[in-house]
């Protein structure tokens, strides 16, 4: 097999040891054969010190394939610790421009757009005030069509009605409502600016049994080298039994307009012609494993697929 080795986050409280929320995968990962190193990611995201943060990885003897399986990072943290790794003779699978690729939609969506819902966006300045008259002038391509809130990364979707989701856009004092709860939850953690969605009805699936957002029928693909890699059902609960997975060649000519080598396709169907569309992309390296699909399985699949395709 050649050279892998995973990187995943230490526990803060035991920095030898794996973050548990990552050890089910650690432990899957080491079964299908494949080596790993911790990382500190308080280190380098709280303390911006990328060399204390890899301290404990130990060099590759010769250039090897890296893979991050951790939170997620904004793109500059990623730069930080893609650099640090190289050092070490690690290199990870996607480089720092395919990471913020995959990781802010703004940078994607015209290698998604003709199968994802209509999209614009406005960046934030620094004081994080939003200029209304130009959010109001933006939307005035959705008419009064409804629309669904975010960032160029997250959204708030369990405040669905609180800061998520806006009826039509022609409503000022509700765009307005909605704008401000938003950034004031998303807090410091809001990336870059803000990013209105068309709203598809896709098929349903439930509302969530805590926050009472409502569910569709949502599937996350992990796409590696150009190929889907594997298809999940997205949310742990709600009925899947009798719902048709995506086609292994869905959207194969969108996969090949993305620039990274790992990453996913959160896909839905139309509730009202069952037509597949891409609900968001994301880098693969920091997209969590659904529930529904076994650890074991994804890290067979990742180390089949990569065995002699570095």
């Amino acid at each position: 097999m050649p050279a892998i080795r995973l990187i995943y986050c230490a526990d803060p409280l035991h920095p030898t040891q794996i973050d548990p929320i990552y050890a089910p995968e650690c432990a899957a990962a080491t079964h299908a054969g494949l080596d790993y190193a911790l990382i500190s990611y308080e280190a380098l995201v709280q303390e911006q010190q990328a060399k204390r943060a890899v301290r404990r990885v130990a060099p590759a003897v010769e250039p090897t394939l890296a893979i991050y399986r951790g939170w997620m990072l904004c793109p500059a943290d990623y730069r930080r610790l893609y650099a640090a790794l190289a050092e070490r003779n690690l290199h990870l699978i996607n480089s720092p421009e395919a990471y913020r690729f995959c990781h802010y939609l703004p940078e994607c969506y015209t290698a998604i757009a003709d199968h994802t819902p209509r999209t614009v966006w406005l960046p934030l300045v620094e004081s994080r005030e939003p200029d209304f008259n130009a959010i109001m002038l933006a939307l005035q391509v959705f008419g009064a069509a409804p629309v669904v809130l975010k960032d160029y990364v997250k959204s708030r979707k369990h405040e669905w009605a609180e800061a998520c989701f806006i009826p039509s856009t022609s409503d000022r004092q509700a765009v307005e409502r909605v704008v401000r709860r938003f950034i004031e939850l998303q807090g410091e953690d809001l990336n870059e600016g803000l990013v209105f969605r068309e709203y598809v009805a896709f098929e349903p699936l439930g509302a969530h049994s805590r926050s009472g957002m409502p569910l569709t029928r949502e599937y996350r693909c992990f796409i590696l080298d150009g190929a889907m890699l594997t298809r999940t059902a997205y949310w742990e609960e709600g009925d899947y039994d009798d719902a048709e997975l995506p086609p292994e060649t869905l959207f194969a000519g969108n996969i090949q307009r993305v620039r990274s080598r790992f990453f996913t396709l959160d896909v839905a169907r139309r509730r009202d012609d069952g037509a597949w569309m891409i609900v968001e992309p994301g880098d693969g390296q920091v997209a969590g494993l659904p529930e529904r699909l076994d650890p074991s399985d994804f890290y067979k699949a990742l180390v089949s697929r990569l065995t002699g395709a570095q």
